[in-house]
């Protein structure tokens, strides 16, 4: 996980007053969830004497002071040691994975691949009480309405005699077991794996791997295709292709040239397929398929969903990444802030400048680089920073920061040159 500096001020003490006030919610929650039919066996055991948690709430309102490059994030999590303990646990589990394999058509290898990420194969589960983290997120505000789901859903998991109110334990912000499900994906996707008639995600190595696979396959998985594919786009490769929502056949990307990096050929897949590059125009790059999106499902970063086909390859037998470069140094959140807010006062618009980097900021990244004649990757290095800084003292100077309208894609000669 990233390193956590706390940007935010946090309450260091709950006062009286907000005790109180969330007794008062805590009382009204329990009659919402009684009404839903929980036992109030379980609502004793879960909810009684609970106080808000002072660690989850600075954990939620935290930032990280430094964003990562991919090659770090990748170096942290793919390492030798989880690669290794990854082809002992296939071996050790081999009947149990290959029938998982079997019923869900989800690679051992890529359930594993999951399990180390999540939590180096349960070696760490979270010591978090579910009830009383999501109890304080709930009440806290923030997102408020979908920790409120969640503490439903984990009272009815307890209520459903699966764990005890005191055994569930996991992160703070409410994930568990083996594969850190939230309890409203427990209670959609979990399976019993071992006929026991309980669903144990914490305990219980076949609930955990029958759950996982479960749900990659309602996802969406297709069996026999692959999630991500280390690739080589030709020296005149237009970068403006490279975007996750530019979706093309794979025969197309041949026909431009972009070929595997071990000079094997392309799959034959009935999908699309896109080209990613997660460090910029400088750093490997990946064409992604169906169950690229399938992972993604799971966890919402790019960086991660790499991150599993490169330990599911690794776990396999297969070699490393060809390329694990690109520009070094990563933005810090307040650089990132920084940029944002030059691009918004340059013309192009990157929404709010809050230091995080989602689809609008990349767009408008890549306007700029359009303008400018970078190569369009609409990623944030630290060389993007720079012009960008120069480009906006220079129109400061000018009296000006407002700059022509950028161009969009669809005008090849706004980058071209012609």
């Amino acid at each position: 996980m990233l390193k956590f500096f706390f940007l935010l001020a946090v309450l260091a003490t709950f006062p009286a007053h907000a005790q109180t006030g969330f007794d008062d919610w805590l009382a009204a929650f329990r009659q919402e969830a009684a009404a839903q039919g929980i036992s109030a066996a379980t609502l004793d055991a879960a909810l009684t004497g609970i106080e808000p948690v002072e660690r989850v709430v600075q954990l939620d309102r935290g930032q990280p002071e430094f964003l990562q490059t991919f090659s770090d994030y990748l170096r942290a999590r793919v390492t030798a040691s989880r690669v290794a303990r990854g082809q002992e646990l296939m071996t050790e589990h081999a009947a149990l994975l290959d029938a998982v394999e079997q019923q869900y058509g989800v690679p051992k290898s890529v359930l594993v691949a999951f399990w180390g990420l999540e939590t180096n194969y349960g070696s760490t589960l979270g010591s978090h009480n579910i009830p009383a983290s999501l109890a304080t997120l709930a009440y806290d505000g923030r997102r408020s309405a979908f920790f409120r789901g969640q503490l439903l859903d984990a009272l009815h998991i307890i209520d459903a005699g699966h764990v005890s109110a005191i055994d569930m334990k996991g992160s703070w912000a409410g994930a568990m077991g083996h594969m850190q499900f939230m309890p409203s994906t427990y209670r959609a996707y979990a399976m019993d794996g071992d006929g026991d008639a309980r669903i144990d995600l914490w305990q219980s190595i076949p609930d955990a791997l029958h759950s996982g696979a479960n749900y990659l396959k309602r996802a969406g998985w297709r069996a026999g295709e692959p999630v991500t594919i280390e690739v080589q786009p030709p020296q005149d490769f237009d970068w403006r292709r490279a975007s996750i929502a530019n979706r093309l056949p794979v025969a197309q990307w041949a026909a431009l040239g972009v070929l595997p990096v071990d000079g094997s050929p392309l799959p034959a897949v009935a999908g699309r397929s896109a080209i990613v590059l997660p460090q910029g125009w400088q750093g490997p790059a990946f064409m992604v398929f169906d169950n690229f999106d399938v992972v993604m499902r799971w966890n919402r970063s790019v960086n991660y969903a790499l991150a599993v086909a490169q330990l599911a390859k690794q776990i396999d037998g297969g070699d490393g990444l060809a390329l694990l470069s690109g520009e070094a140094g990563a933005l810090g959140t307040a650089q990132l802030q920084a940029l944002q807010q030059a691009l918004n006062e340059l013309g192009f618009d990157a929404g709010e400048a809050d230091g995080l980097l989602g689809p609008r900021t990349q767009t408008a990244i890549r306007q700029y680089q359009t303008l400018h004649r970078l190569p369009v990757d609409g990623y944030p290095a630290p060389s993007v920073l720079t012009h960008v800084e120069q480009t906006h003292a220079a129109a400061a100077a000018a009296g000006t920061l407002i700059l022509a309208p950028a161009p969009t894609f669809a005008d090849p000669a706004a980058y071209s040159g012609e």
